[in-house]
């Protein structure tokens, strides 16, 4: 039974390594274990970005409704739950769409909104 070496699976292993550290700054993109800190790093950095993405967008949307119902004298809050009780299922990346490109638009869903508050 012949031994078995590991040089051609480490060496591929390190090459796979080095190229997603290509363009790191001085040993990160040269030597493996550096490179291989730095992208094991980059690579969970940009797993939780994704997730973060999605927060900061929504957080925009809501913003972006909150200014806009509030040149009508209506809270954001007040707002949703006005279309809620109206039973109008419109995203809040829609709704933030409408009132940046659309006012008149967005002006009739704040009056569905009111007419279901009062």
């Amino acid at each position: 039974m012949a031994r078995v070496k590991k040089a051609v699976n480490a060496k591929k292993k390190h090459k796979k390594i080095l190229k997603l550290a290509k363009g790191y700054y001085g040993a990160k993109s040269k030597q493996y274990r550096p490179a291989n800190e730095a992208v094991m790093r980059a690579l969970r950095s940009s797993y939780v970005g994704r997730k973060q993405k999605k927060r900061d967008y929504r957080s925009l949307w809501i913003t972006r409704i909150n200014a806009a119902t509030r040149m009508h004298d209506l809270s954001y809050s007040r707002f949703m739950n006005g279309l809620k009780k109206a039973e109008v299922q419109i995203d809040r990346k829609i709704l933030a769409q409408l009132a940046v490109n659309d006012p008149d638009g967005f002006k009739q869903l704040v009056d569905i909104a009111k007419s279901k508050l009062a």
